[in-house]
């Protein structure tokens, strides 16, 4: 442990005090608070429900930013004293996300009663919440936009302060929706929350209200599109293919095993969000950087097989609190409603292990620009979630959904250390400069 506490100490968290820990930390707190509303106010049904919204919210937004928002953060970094090519950057992309967020806005707009039928399926009718997500989700671009930008020049203290801001009023506006509305609030809440945020926006051209006169449709680039292209292809694959599958397989839930047990398994994978939150955060703010830098394949061994053994029996530790107390839990997050979601834990956290051991290596894709590598793996992942769970569901009902995301994680990961296992297991030459 107290290597994992050195470790945490010198190389994490100088970095997570500068980006995002306070705010991770708020948004689990938030999503506790939020979670228990929900069940008390709403039940499992409600809970079926906010989660394809979500789900589908997390999809259209991430179309309507064209998945360029790590792709910005990352070229606004490095050309932010190069007036002539920072005019290009933020020139094409913010156009690109206008154009997108507009005509999604008005696909949506138009087509809401679809969308909701397919969504809710047509015994609910909540078109009108569909519509108010097309008239936000261009100033969610907007805010993304602008956000992406401050954090390429490195204002994270202001992102943090505004951010922890939005959290703690859209935390307010749900609670007293979901109590005054029930799910017609819970739904409302979800597409309105991150209008809130317009605060980033306002502050951000506050600070930075030169970088308006960099916005210019003459200085639109293809080159520069070329450039972020792979980093939009990998951000959307992921961003998509999640939020459609887990809607594909919350309504054949519905469908085949009813709406309650959705919403049963809907609260299991927002347990899961809550506990990987933090893990993922350590995995984005060291791992990825450190993976750009190293060359050889003994650095890499050195740096996965370090995370592994610093990191994963503290990870595996609180996993195992988390199972030992999942009766706690249920009563603490939800109500007696949700007792059958203390069935699902096994399956989801040992597909949550497989999940981050995987990812662990997988950031090498992503660190060494290996698009191919990572696109295939991907949608092989998303289909094997997909066909694995119905399969699952099939023969074993509700717990079929863990159990499939269970079987999905683990074939990834051995797939994972298949491609990578030269690196990881084989010989080493000592004589010879190993460029990986």
């Amino acid at each position: 442990m107290k290597k994992f506490f050195n470790y945490i100490n010198n190389e994490v968290l100088v970095k997570a005090a500068s980006l995002n820990l306070a705010n991770i930390s708020l948004r689990i707190l938030a999503g506790i608070l939020i979670s228990k509303f929900i069940a008390v106010y709403i039940g499992p049904q409600g809970m079926a429900l906010i989660g394809n919204l979500r789900n589908f919210m997390s999809f259209l937004q991430s179309l309507s930013i064209s998945g360029l928002y790590k792709g910005v953060v990352k070229f606004v970094s490095q050309v932010k004293n190069d007036s002539v090519a920072l005019s290009k950057i933020l020139s094409t992309v913010f156009y690109l996300g206008f154009f997108t967020s507009i005509s999604l806005a008005f696909l949506c707009y138009y087509n809401a009663q679809f969308i909701n039928d397919t969504i809710f399926s047509s015994s609910y009718n909540y078109a009108y919440i569909i519509r108010t997500l097309s008239i936000i989700l261009p100033f969610y671009a907007l805010n993304m936009f602008t956000f992406s930008i401050m954090n390429g020049f490195s204002k994270h203290k202001y992102l943090l302060l505004i951010n922890i801001l939005g959290q703690i009023l859209g935390l307010l506006v749900t609670l007293i929706l979901i109590y005054q509305e029930n799910i017609d609030g819970a739904l409302l809440a979800i597409v309105i929350t991150p209008a809130l945020n317009l605060l980033i926006t306002i502050v951000g051209i506050a600070f930075r209200r030169n970088l308006m006169s960099f916005v210019k449709i003459t200085q639109i680039s293809l080159s520069v599109l070329k450039k972020l292209s792979p980093y939009m292809i990998m951000a959307l694959v992921s961003a998509i293919a999640i939020p459609i599958v887990m809607i594909l397989i919350r309504n054949y839930l519905i469908d085949e095993v009813g709406i309650k047990a959705a919403g049963h398994w809907t609260a299991m994978t927002r347990v899961s969000d809550y506990y990987l939150m933090f893990i993922n955060s350590l995995t984005a703010l060291y791992i990825l950087p450190r993976f750009s830098e190293i060359h050889s394949r003994r650095d890499f061994r050195k740096e996965v097989f370090s995370f592994y053994k610093s990191i994963m029996p503290a990870f595996l530790v609180l996993l195992l609190i988390i199972y030992l107390s999942r009766s706690l839990l249920i009563n603490l997050l939800f109500t007696e409603d949700f007792r059958p979601v203390e069935g699902l834990f096994g399956y989801q956290i040992l597909g949550d292990i497989a999940r981050v051991l995987s990812m662990v290596i997988a950031y090498q894709f992503l660190a060494k620009k290996m698009f191919a590598h990572f696109l295939i793996l991907e949608v092989f992942l998303f289909i094997m979630i997909y066909f694995s769970s119905i399969y699952l569901i099939d023969e074993f009902g509700l717990q079929g959904a863990v159990m499939g995301h269970c079987l999905s994680y683990f074939m990834y990961f051995g797939i994972i250390l298949l491609l990578f296992s030269s690196s990881l297991f084989g010989v080493i030459n000592e004589d010879s400069i190993e460029d990986y």
